[in-house]
């Protein structure tokens, strides 16, 4: 196994392996003269980088794995999603070609594109959604366990059917490797599980692994949306469905289940993550990167109080 970056961050993991050091924006001779059965790409989202690294180990690897996203699809409406619904062209991402900045789901499909075009039937694309886990510095999904770990009244939003779809870190990368060794070609969706889960079983299954004493208030949509409440953001993980994308946590995983895919207990992601977030700093856990402050929070629960019983 051989570790490829800049060698500027986290050099004390991992130190049995070998790493060699470059640059995926022009420096990758630290990688020539060598081979490898296979390549995973799993950092790539600007085309440029993919259309470097790809021709240049055209002749080095066996196989290209890389590690896209589902915003690479265009259309979000078909349900359930599957691999075959469109990706974004220029034209559907409404760029010119050669626009100096593209949009991120524009770049994933043209390095999907670009991996494809170099390696053929030697190529795999994963599409993950919201990867979450132990060690994610996003907070995207920590956020939940930690305000519920907090207690008290929380605001959750929308509907409680509402479906979610998202990935721990390490089903992800498990079933990577199993579809390396097996040598599965194609494009895969990569979100769990296979059966989407609705928000109240997301938060309730969240609550379980904490003693606090949590009540859970929900507010529609709407009422967020006129509080400039932001889904995906200050509600983490929660995207409410809206017309064109009916299909964003509804995706279709029947090939990746029978390729081995498999997702540990929501109770365990939920506990571990919790574990990782108490491990950090103080003053780390005092400052989460995404969802509403302890005191956005209640403003917003005040005025949706207010509101319902007026």
């Amino acid at each position: 196994i051989t570790l490829f970056n800049r060698g500027r961050s986290n050099t004390h993991l991992f130190l049995g392996l070998e790493k060699l050091v470059g640059d995926r924006n022009g420096d990758l001779e630290a990688l020539r003269g060598r081979r490898w059965d296979v390549c995973f790409d799993n950092n790539a989202s600007r085309i440029d980088w993919v259309k470097y690294s790809t021709e240049f180990l055209e002749d080095s690897v066996g196989r290209y794995h890389y590690v896209s996203s589902r915003s690479a699809y265009s259309d979000l409406s078909s349900i359930p999603m599957g691999i075959h619904a469109p990706t974004y062209t220029y034209e559907t991402a409404g760029v010119e070609p050669g626009a100096e900045r593209l949009p991120y789901g524009l770049q994933k499909a043209l390095c999907e594109r670009q991996v494809q075009k170099v390696f053929g039937e030697n190529s795999t694309i994963f599409r993950p959604g919201l990867i979450i886990g132990p060690g994610d510095p996003t907070d995207r999904f920590t956020y939940w366990p930690v305000r519920i770990h907090r207690g008290g009244e929380v605001l959750a939003p929308g509907s409680e059917s509402d479906p979610v779809q998202i990935i721990d870190v390490r089903d992800f990368t498990e079933w990577m490797v199993r579809v390396a060794e097996n040598r599965y070609n194609g494009v895969f969706n990569c979100v769990g599980p296979a059966t989407p889960r609705s928000m109240a079983e997301l938060l309730y299954g969240i609550r379980a692994v904490t003693t606090a004493e949590t009540t859970f208030t929900w507010v529609p949509s709407s009422f967020l949306a006129e509080h400039e409440v932001r889904p995906y953001s200050d509600m983490p993980v929660w995207l409410p469905t809206a017309p064109g994308r009916e299909g964003f946590a509804r995706f279709d995983l029947t090939r990746e289940v029978e390729r081995g895919f498999t997702f540990r207990p929501l109770a365990d992601t939920a506990k571990d993550t919790l574990d990782f977030h108490f491990s950090r700093p103080v003053a780390r856990q005092q400052q989460l990167r995404a969802g509403l402050s302890a005191e956005r929070e209640a403003e917003v629960l005040a005025a949706w109080h207010a509101a319902s019983d007026g």
